[in-house]
């Protein structure tokens, strides 16, 4: 009964998950709407086919992810494993030894008085059972530490996911974009062909000078050289996504163009308080303040009594002809014991202390992670509402650029207008098609950041 009833107190007091100050809605938020994107799965929330199966293969044969499912299979062994803490340790011992004395020690000379021989033969076979009462829950915790491990290498995974998710999102919004950018330098090499062609008839006609021919030259060569750069950048991110999906490095089929790629209109990100619940980091860090509540439990009740009891029986002889001779071969020990650290008290106060800091220092990483978390759904919204903004400025700039193209041409044809200003429409109009195609990248990125943020992406 007095086990029980100190087994009934703690030593320890647990620090419960801090309240963290939120805000009813996110900053920008303009829907009222409760619910979030967050919560549709992401074979859902991404539309694009290829786009959903690069996805697919990046969550089965992405190393990180494999790594992450290795963790979660290694956890769960040990969390089952420490189930078994309660249970009494049981142990079958078989012995048998013999010894030889000095005739002129001690027991030497008492087997040579009583006639035994020169030797002492002992033969053992017992079953030992050895159990520790959770008297300060030390134990139980050491449970605690085990299932909260457990369960944080699951959030871990799911952590894991929303990042693949995102950064194969992330990937091939910037492969369409490089497709469009790739696009457009290539036409607007063809057009600098065809005013550079104009041109030098202009001066084999003795209309324009060579500096004429020289300029619209070099205009001609800077849009050539984006071609290559383009082509470049477009290898380097496939391979990047193949490498996502686990793969060797090799081009991505697609037939999807940045332009055909919708920009989804209702983006409801719901509250805060419902986005903590679905962010595995912020869940992964409760579980860490559970492991950090139970190991100073732990650290506390090393410094009190442990209570432990052992028994034996088996049977025992000096002869092995007698060994199993039931019953009179028979025996059995039952031992309590009480251990109280004395000499080790100053360390283990150190430890428990030390158990207490990294506590406080868990409740901090905490409140840092919800602050982060809103932070990122607030910049992720304000991302949208401005680059959908930009987005419609530079394609009506797009548009007057193109129609101010086309008509430098005409008049330059018809002697109205000079190079020069060919050449500088045409600069403009490939400055701001490149332009906008990054603006709508942008765009999609930040829809991606903001499913990511508001924790989906693991469903």
């Amino acid at each position: 009964m007095l086990v029980l009833a100190m087994g009934a107190c703690k030593v320890s007091k647990d620090v419960h998950t801090p309240d963290v100050s939120l805000p009813a809605s996110f900053r920008n938020s303009t829907s009222g709407d409760t619910s979030s994107i967050a919560n549709i799965p992401w074979s859902s929330f991404f539309t694009d086919d290829v786009l959903v199966k690069l996805i697919d293969s990046a969550l089965v044969y992405n190393l990180d992810m494999q790594l992450a499912i290795k963790n979660i299979e290694a956890s769960r062994l040990l969390s089952k494993q420490a189930k078994w803490n309660n249970v009494p340790t049981l142990a079958l011992n078989v012995t048998a030894n013999t010894d030889r004395p000095s005739d002129n020690s001690l027991n030497g000379l008492s087997l040579a008085q009583y006639g035994l021989g020169n030797h002492i033969e002992d033969y053992s076979a017992n079953l030992s059972i050895s159990w520790e009462a959770d008297i300060w829950q030390k134990i139980h915790n050491k449970n605690k530490v085990a299932l909260a491990s457990y369960l944080q290498t699951r959030e871990a995974r799911n952590l894991v996911q929303t990042s693949i998710v995102a950064n194969v999102a992330q990937g091939y919004y910037n492969l369409l974009m490089l497709d469009a950018q790739l696009a457009i330098a290539q036409k607007n090499v063809l057009l600098n062909d065809s005013t550079l062609r104009m041109i030098r008839l202009e001066f084999d006609a003795g209309q324009v000078t060579l500096l004429a021919v020289q300029q619209a030259t070099a205009q001609r060569l800077a849009a050539a050289e984006l071609v290559p750069q383009f082509q470049q950048n477009i290898a380097i991110q496939e391979n990047a996504l193949r490498l996502l999906t686990g793969d060797l490095p090799g081009s991505i089929d697609r037939s999807t163009s940045l332009r055909d790629l919708p920009v989804p209109e209702n983006l409801p990100a719901g509250i805060p308080s419902e986005m903590l619940a679905r962010r595995p980091d912020v869940r992964g860090l409760e579980l860490a303040l559970t492991i950090a509540n139970a190991k100073v439990g732990i650290t506390k009740a090393t410094m009190y009594p442990s209570l432990q009891i052992t028994a034996a029986g088996g049977v025992n002889s000096f002869k092995t002809s007698n060994w199993f001779n039931i019953p009179a071969s028979l025996f059995g020990i039952v031992a309590g014991s009480v251990l109280q650290p004395v000499l080790q008290h100053k360390e283990l106060k150190t430890n428990y202390k030390v158990a207490l800091v990294e506590r406080d220092e868990t409740v901090i990483r905490f409140r840092r992670s919800v602050l982060v978390a809103v932070g990122e759904v607030s910049d992720a919204l304000v991302k949208i509402e401005k680059l959908k903004q930009q987005q419609s400025i530079v394609n009506d700039r797009v548009q007057a650029l193109q129609g101010a193209t086309a008509n430098a041409n005409l008049l330059f044809k018809s002697g109205m207008a000079n190079y020069l200003e060919v050449i500088t429409a045409q600069s403009n109009v490939l400055q701001s098609e490149l332009e906008l195609a990054a603006v709508k990248r942008s765009e999609l990125g930040a829809v991606a950041e903001l499913y990511q943020s508001l924790g989906g992406g693991w469903k």
